[in-house]
């Protein structure tokens, strides 16, 4: 369907449904079930539609949901570095943009951090994956996408699988059926990334025309690292325009891309506040580097037949993918519009991570000494204890330097103590976790519409199916000894006599541990299928819409059973660790399930003035796991909507969240090697504002904030009610967190300068409310500068004070946390970056 607005009407309007001021620029996208999206031919200012409606050519101001819609021109104002930036854009969304540029965490309305789950993210309509999560590793802006569509609760649960909280939406560009257009990008930071962006469409024919697009990049991560990460994604598309106004579409895409990643570093606390620990800075300070390049580690044969799986940090995460895409829409009378979607993706992923302190917690960061020193207060007892039974003349321990051959004995403690400058030595855990897995999906159905005075009825019926597979391969998950420090050295635990000469080596080239995860090996199948239906009407001033979707899956889980005695270790390993830890016995436990879940919708709005709305919204959704139990989500808000020509535009929604059945998993702290069980109920009230005023029209400032009170009800781990947790806030999760973003238009059309100021406010590491980690606000400023109508540069710096923001703690100790000795384990921020870009359009 053709949609396009005038410049000024969408930046005054789309701000008054909570979003975002919106710059002028023509659109085009299909409208379908899944994320439909439109925008009529207007004259006047009441004519800007919106997504998660069925209803073609609906206004803003009439919409029953929270809507929020970034075009081209503020996604390149965010300049986001990843797809978790461009999540920010939406208010009630917290994201943890702390992994990199990809594996980052994102929430809604009070759900706790640390995962991805009722936020489905979908490219033109559909789930980039089924199960919603990982979906980041797969999926980068570029400059096929025209702009991001999203709905919060509402129709989302409805209209969409596993995004019951919201559903974001990507919208690529449609190959232009009028003329050639080309766009090429040049990206330069100053942390390192090189990146080159492509766009070219054209006319084949009247009625086929094509498009081509995507980007090559170079980067080492945007904290310090040796090590530079390569990767590339292309995509293409091929319509065909029937003379009714119907389309069919073949795209494909591919890419293999390298990226660094991030987990949790040490911090301290110094005058009250985070800090550093000297030689590992807050902002930029990476333990890895030269000594996790390349690391055997020995693994049960059922998983490798050689014995050994290399961890390779020089790789860092390499995700794959090759999709095949069909579209339709086809007219078949005035009144009724079928509509079609496919698409095959073929993914995987090859994740090579660190994770500082996994396991240990805050207590495996520590000094040297109390290492080398047998009793409780070593992190490494086990392995001392071994190491006394195999060298029984051991006097003392020591370290050896895997880099430059240095060993220290635990009777040089001035040397130890100097170590980095800080004395300390940690416990690091290498995941080595690889993703093969193919993901099919179809949604087809129907939209009839109705007319007849001032009644209007849009009804939309529609079925989804999914059929996904997963195989997983986490095997050999260990842990080195290794400094405090960037670019870490991996110690070896030697043993030595009273010269403190080496008489025996109980690491294994650093590795003290194997197995720390479990066997690893896994895989997840689920074949799901929804119908479901929308209907929308009005009558007069009042628009009235709900919806219902029916799913069943059919889910089949294969966990690897562990062998009931472990496998040694390979012939000729070092150390005096005797086996391989947890040992996949090449047999799987079967568990099949056949679940079926209903999600519904009701909202109305009703519009007192042209200028004034409110309306209100009941959803009750849910978030399929597989063969573990159904997650539920059910949300409340009523809302009110208003606007005076462009001077202001104004929203504020009142929400309640019930999230249902919280169950996850975490490391048991005492045993890395157990899982322990969580389960619980949120609760959330909360407030959203938004506010665009424009006093003059090249001056404009935007407010997006929430403010809620989220809270725990009915904890219990491993089946055991927890009482303690009654009332505590969520994990991760704030209670207020707002942007304000002030722009001011060059004259005569010569670019805009922006400023940006996100604040988060105070976090829990967990759910005992242990730990708090403090609130912080960033700053970014950026401008943009039209040299000609071809040429475009922009510029921005994010945190530009330098401000240290942390946005979680260590989340692999437990649910109840405490700070030792001052210092802990948290993801941070990293500090001030700059760069820009150099556009050329032809």
């Amino acid at each position: 369907m053709l949609f396009s607005v005038r410049a000024g009407v969408r930046a005054a309007l789309l701000a008054s449904a909570a979003m975002l001021p919106l710059a002028a620029q023509a659109q085009t996208a299909a409208t379908d079930a899944a994320a439909p999206a439109a925008q009529d031919d207007a004259a006047d200012e009441g004519q800007i539609i919106v997504t998660g409606q069925t209803t073609p050519n609906r206004p803003l101001i009439t919409a029953s949901a929270d809507i929020t819609l970034a075009n081209r021109e503020l996604i390149d104002q965010k300049a986001p570095r990843s797809t978790a930036d461009l999540l920010e854009m939406v208010p009630g969304i917290f994201v943890e943009a702390t992994a990199g540029q990809i594996s980052n965490n994102y929430s809604v309305r009070g759900l706790q951090g640390g995962g991805q789950r009722f936020v489905q993210l979908q490219e033109d309509g559909m789930p980039i994956l089924y199960g919603g999560g990982g979906a980041d590793f797969f999926f980068d802006q570029d400059l096929t996408i025209d702009r991001l569509e999203a709905v919060k609760g509402g129709s989302s649960g409805v209209l969409t699988v596993n995004g019951a909280g919201a559903t974001i939406n990507f919208v690529s560009k449609n190959p232009n059926h009028e003329k050639a257009e080309g766009m090429a990008r040049f990206t330069g930071y100053n942390y390192g990334l090189k990146r080159g962006d492509f766009y070219y469409s054209q006319p084949i024919t009247d009625k086929l025309a094509f498009n081509i697009g995507g980007y090559f990049q170079s980067s080492p991560g945007v904290r310090k690292n040796p090590f530079d990460y390569q990767g590339w994604r292309l995509k293409g598309a091929l319509e065909y325009k029937f003379d009714d106004g119907g389309y069919i579409r073949l795209s494909g895409k591919g890419g293999n891309v390298e990226n660094a990643y991030y987990a949790d570093q040490p911090y301290r606390f110094q005058n009250g506040k985070p800090a550093g620990i000297p030689s590992l800075d807050t902002q930029f300070g990476n333990v890895g580097g030269d000594a996790f390049a390349n690391i055997a580690v020995p693994v049960s044969t059922f998983a490798h037949s050689s014995g050994y799986r290399d961890f390779k940090y020089r790789d860092g995460v390499v995700a794959k993918t090759w999709q095949a895409r069909l579209d339709f829409e086809k007219p078949v009378s005035d009144s009724l519009t079928l509509f079609g979607h496919g698409r095959y993706l073929d993914y995987s992923y090859d994740f090579n991570g660190l994770f500082p302190g996994s396991g240990t917690g805050n207590a495996g960061l520590t000094s040297a000494v109390n290492y080398l020193t047998p009793g409780n207060s070593s992190p490494i007892n086990d392995l001392l204890t071994l190491g006394q039974a195999a060298f029984p003349t051991t006097v003392r321990y020591g370290i050896k330097n895997l880099r430059t051959g240095q060993v220290i004995g635990s009777n040089q403690t001035a040397l130890l103590n100097a170590l980095n400058g800080n004395g300390f030595l940690q416990r690091t855990t290498l995941n080595h976790d690889a993703i093969d897995a193919y993901d099919f999906g179809m949604n087809v159905g129907g939209r009839w519409s109705f007319e007849s005075g001032s009644f209007k009825n849009s009804l939309t019926a529609g079925v989804m199916y999914y059929n996904t597979k997963r195989n997983q391969d986490q095997s050999a998950t260990a842990s080195v000894v290794n400094d405090v420090r960037t670019n870490s050295d991996i110690y070896d635990i030697v043993a030595l006599n009273a010269n403190n000469q080496v008489i025996g080596t109980l690491s294994d080239n650093g590795l003290v541990s194997y197995g720390d995860w479990g066997a690893g090996i896994r895989s997840r199948k689920d074949s799901s299928l929804s119908l479901y239906v929308n209907d929308e009407f009005s009558i007069g001033d009042l628009h009235v819409d709900a919806g219902v979707r029916w799913e069943h899956d059919s889910a089949t889980a294969w966990d690897g059973n562990q062998a009931a005695v472990n496998q040694p270790v390979p012939a000729g390993t070092a150390g005096v660790l005797p086996t391989v830890g947890s040992t996949w016995d090449g047999t799987y436990s079967v568990r099949k399930a056949n679940k079926k879940a209903v999600a519904y919708t009701v909202g109305a709005n009703y519009l007192i003035t042209p200028n004034f709305s409110i309306y209100a919204r009941y959803a009750n959704g849910f978030q399929m796991n597989n063969v573990d139990p159904i997650t539920g989500i059910e949300l409340y808000e009523a809302g009110l909507r208003y606007q005076m020509g462009r001077l202001i535009s104004a929203s504020a929604t009142v929400f309640r969240t019930n999230f249902r059945n919280q169950n996850y998993n975490f490391a048991d702290p005492v045993n890395p090697s157990q899982q322990s069980n969580i389960n619980a109920d949120l609760r959330t009230n909360g407030v959203e504002l938004n506010l665009n005023v424009r006093p003059i029209d090249a001056f404009s400032i935007d407010f997006q904030g929430v403010f809620q009170d989220p809270k725990l009800v009915n904890l219990a781990i491993n089946g055991a009610n927890q009482a303690g947790f009654e009332g505590n806030r969520p994990e991760r999760t704030p209670a207020r967190l707002f942007t304000i973003t002030p722009s001011y238009k060059l004259p005569n059309g010569l670019g805009e300068i922006y400023g940006r100021y996100k604040y988060i406010g105070k976090i829990y590491a967990d759910a005992g409310n242990g730990v708090a980690l403090p609130s912080y606000g960033v700053t970014s400023v950026g401008a943009s500068f039209n040299l000609s109508k071809q040429l475009q540069v922009s510029v921005n710096a994010d945190n530009i004070f330098n401000v240290i923001g942390l946005t979680e703690g260590n989340p692999r100790q437990g649910q109840t946390q405490a700070i030792t000795n001052g210092y802990f384990y948290a993801r941070g921020i990293v500090g001030a970056t700059y760069g820009g870009t150099i556009t050329f359009k032809f």
